[in-house]
């Protein structure tokens, strides 16, 4: 599959700050690539050297196999983009901030604007002031300035940023669209990373600037830890009782007993028998899973991050 979006030793440094390290990215034709990361860590410095926005310190970024660099003119056609928060005239309306938008990019059919209102369902608020919007539409506003030309690559930061649950959904819709029907590469960046899960192919997390994880989201259920809870009355006892009868990963944790035994998790209610067996029926005994956020928050904690 062709490759969209790359990076080579990708790196930025602002006097003795590294705000990205040796970054390499290879992003396919229609893929939507999660980037996720701390405050800091570099996600933004990132995105703006994939616009052209900034130039790297060393390395290189390539759109369509092409090197990108600011200014170059092609690279801004390719790409559509919302960094951080969008910017528009708050005087004027939201269709006339499109229609500037619409002649900035040379876009001859002026059925343009009435499409891409349509699409980010703006069609009510068309004749309204920007600054008179609310903080979603506005951010729908911005989706829209980057949509409007059709681009082949969509560079995201935040872009449900205000967002109540249905235009959260909506824009997630939109977006899985966008990639699979008509082949759009989109990199995303989000702090709402349950949404992240339900969107992206492939999730890298960088931390303090060096790519620390990468994965298919398919691969997620397989990497996030999987164990049991327990409580009782004697804990440590408890622990004991179970591997004297077979349960060898387990361990007392905080307040409860944490249990990794592959069997135990297949039938919890194998642990409850040995238990009240023992005297020591369980008061909390659940399966726990850990989601994108706890993998996440796991993986940064073991490269010395914090919460």
């Amino acid at each position: 599959m062709e490759s969209i979006i790359q990076t080579a030793s990708l790196a930025k440094h602002y006097k003795d700050v590294v705000a990205v390290s040796e970054l390499d990215l290879d992003i396919k034709k229609g893929e939507i690539y999660g980037f996720l990361g701390l405050n800091g860590a570099g996600k933004t410095t990132t995105i703006r050297m994939l616009l052209g926005l900034i130039s790297p310190s060393s390395g290189s970024v390539y759109l369509k196999g092409q090197r990108m660099h600011p200014g170059y003119a092609e690279g801004l056609r390719l790409t559509g983009s919302l960094v951080e928060m969008p910017h528009a005239y708050p005087n004027l309306s939201v269709r006339e901030n499109l229609e500037i938008v619409r002649r900035l990019r040379f876009i001859k059919d002026r059925k343009a604007v009435d499409a891409i209102l349509k699409l980010l369902e703006l069609q009510k608020y068309a004749n309204r002031k920007v600054k008179n919007l609310s903080l979603g539409n506005a951010q729908r506003l911005g989706l829209a300035k980057a949509l409007i030309h059709q681009p082949e690559i969509l560079i995201l930061d935040e872009p449900v940023n205000g967002l109540d649950p249905e235009g959260i959904h909506d824009i997630r819709e939109m977006l899985k669209t966008l990639a699979a029907d008509q082949g759009v590469t989109i990199f995303i960046s989000s702090h709402i990373l349950g949404e992240i899960s339900l969107m992206a192919n492939r999730i890298g997390i960088i931390h303090e600037g060096r790519l620390i994880s990468e994965f298919k989201t398919s691969e997620l259920n397989r990497l996030c830890e999987k164990y049991m809870k327990v409580q009782t009355a004697d804990n440590a006892l408890a622990v004991k009782i179970l591997k004297n009868n077979g349960i060898q990963k387990c361990k007392v944790a905080d307040e409860s007993i944490k249990i990794e035994d592959e069997s135990a998790l297949k039938s919890p209610s194998d642990i409850a028998v040995i238990l009240v067996n023992a005297g020591l029926p369980p008061s909390l005994l659940k399966v726990e899973e850990e989601n994108l956020e706890s993998y996440f928050l796991r993986t940064i904690n073991a490269k010395g991050g914090q919460k």
